[in-house]
């Protein structure tokens, strides 16, 4: 028989437990969105225990996937331009193309372009609704500060485009360099900013206007751009030649130079958002880099899946998801302890990643 301090006990000891179950879902109370590029789907996952809620298709050649501040639509590029393997490398890290392609785009004519767009997904139903017009072959993009507008790369034809979501009509049509892929908004929502591939050209626009403020490079093949909380700093990657770049981005100047370690072909970077850590997906290596957003330290890195490209994390900032194409899973890392946790299944080469508070 228990005695009366017994039960309280027992009683103290099942609500304690109860406290830390509901505050650890609560802290993980989350949707993880994963746009698989060969599938046409989009797989969501369960922040809280990582089972798989629903994969559901949304169009051809999914890529880019964000959603908007308030968490209330999500957003995911599509594209009609068929897929190609990746360019072979030559001694320098460098891309090797085809005689008589000096980029590794596809021929238009074998582009299906009533495909590309800008797909809305209701986030609740798990549904695709519509898709909205996004100039050619749209590849990536970002969110306005108040989610109003869509800041989009369209790689076949060196452009960036604004999309107003309301009216679905295009604001302005930027001509950038070749191959923009990356883009990025300033924490103040003032500029947006377009990485292209090719040449090494950053393009810092003004958001308001569509005009270009400045442009500025670094080593080829930028991938992706992101920035500190306090818009003090922009980490943009060079994939050719395993590079990550540390740039002043109220100046537009580049600070530091990184090398990452050897093997490395970065490509999709995230800044954590205590602004004090770099994460970077390096590519063939198989591994995301690790880097001191301060001092530009390289940390050790932490093993993934196979060619991991797109990378998100939780607000909070105890967990990265990771989009490993090849192997066709997400790598779910603990960034205490910075090592993979576990993988989930997401098939058809995951390719983005957007986390969705519930």
């Amino acid at each position: 028989m228990k005695t009366p301090f017994a039960s309280l006990l027992a009683f103290a000891s099942a609500a304690l437990v109860s406290l830390v179950s509901s505050t650890a879902c609560a802290a993980n109370d989350y949707q993880i969105f994963v746009s698989n590029e060969h599938g046409g789907t989009l797989t969501v996952i369960n922040g809280a225990d990582l089972s798989v809620a629903a994969t559901f298709p949304v169009g051809k050649r999914p890529r880019g996937v964000h959603c908007t501040p308030d968490g209330k639509t999500l957003f995911v590029a599509l594209s009609g331009t068929p897929i190609e393997a990746p360019p072979k490398l030559d001694a320098n890290g460098n891309p090797i193309f085809q005689k008589g392609h000096d980029d590794d785009d596809d021929d238009a004519a074998k582009s299906d372009k009533q495909a590309d767009g800008i797909g809305i997904i209701d986030i609740a139903e798990h549904k695709f609704l519509r898709k909205l017009p996004a100039g050619s072959d749209p590849e990536n993009f970002a969110v306005s500060s108040d989610g109003k507008r869509l800041y989009i790369s369209n790689e076949d034809v060196g452009a960036a485009t604004v999309l107003n979501v309301d009216t679905g009509k295009i604001e302005h049509l930027v001509i950038v360099s070749k191959e923009p892929e990356g883009v990025g908004v300033t924490p103040d929502g003032k500029e947006f900013w377009v990485t292209c591939e090719t040449a090494g050209v950053i393009y810092a626009i003004d958001a308001a206007t569509g005009r270009e403020i400045t442009h500025f490079g670094v080593h080829p093949r930028p991938r992706s751009v992101d920035f500190t909380p306090d818009g003090a700093r922009a980490f943009i990657p060079s994939e050719s030649v395993g590079e990550l770049n540390m740039i002043d981005a109220v100046n537009h100047k580049v600070l530091q130079v990184i090398a990452l370690p050897k093997g490395s072909r970065p490509m999709c970077v995230k800044v954590t958002p205590d602004g004090n850590k770099v994460y970077v997906s390096a590519g063939r290596a198989g591994v995301v880099c690790v880097v001191d957003a301060r001092s530009g330290e390289v940390l050790p890195s932490i093993k993934v899946g196979a060619r991991p490209w797109g990378i998100a994390i939780t607000p909070d900032g105890q967990r990265m998801f990771v989009a490993n194409g090849p192997s066709n899973d997400i790598s779910v890392v603990d960034l205490a302890s910075a090592k993979e946790i576990a993988r989930v299944k997401s098939p058809g080469s995951p390719w983005g990643i957007a986390i969705v508070p519930r």
